[in-house]
């Protein structure tokens, strides 16, 4: 149940908040109590707010956020709605990674990496997780993408608050495919 209700909450929390009567502030947050009530009736109807705080505390990729005070939630990035996330721009590693399927190689060297639905570009700091992003698309592949000389041409960078980093879009230039993944 905790899978397919974190799943559920990045739908609701990322994508479709008015979908199921959802209302997020510019921040991103809506009252635990109020998503409580919306998922409730959506079907989980056992759902509490100790089982809420156990998949918001276990989810492996931290994808939730509840506010100091305990009363709100929201994603900590991946929206595909518009949100201010109230992140600050910060100097990322020198390397970082993206992971994605095989079949979207071509289209990444052609016009580089681009946010689809969502507002940023994601990036992780280690590869492993790269390689665990790209096996979710198909055959993963991972690219090495040069942060830090992004960074000094002045493209920003941020990090959400689950460490995953954010940029508007990735030039091919930035671009190396890991050696390690290359196609067949």
């Amino acid at each position: 149940m905790s899978k397919d209700l974190s799943k559920f909450l990045s739908l609701i929390l990322r994508h479709e908040p008015a979908k199921f009567g959802v209302v997020l502030d510019s921040g991103g947050w809506t009252p635990i109590d109020v998503l409580i009530e919306r998922i409730r009736a959506s079907g989980f109807r056992d759902l509490d707010r100790a089982m809420l705080d156990a998949v918001v505390e276990n989810n492996n990729k931290k994808r939730f956020t509840v506010s100091g005070d305990g009363l709100r939630i929201r994603a900590a990035q991946g929206h595909s709605v518009e949100v201010d996330l109230g992140l600050t721009p910060n100097q990322p590693p020198a390397v970082l990674y993206h992971g994605t399927a095989v079949t979207n190689l071509e289209s990444i060297k052609n016009k580089g990496l681009l946010p689809g639905n969502r507002q940023h570009v994601h990036l992780s700091s280690d590869r492993d997780t790269a390689v665990s992003v790209g096996t979710r698309y198909g055959k993963p592949i991972v690219l090495s993408v040069a942060a830090g000389s992004m960074f000094e041409d002045g493209i920003q960078f941020f990090q959400a608050e689950n460490g995953v980093w954010l940029t508007d879009s990735v030039a091919s230039k930035y671009m190396d495919v890991d050696q390690m993944e290359k196609p067949d």
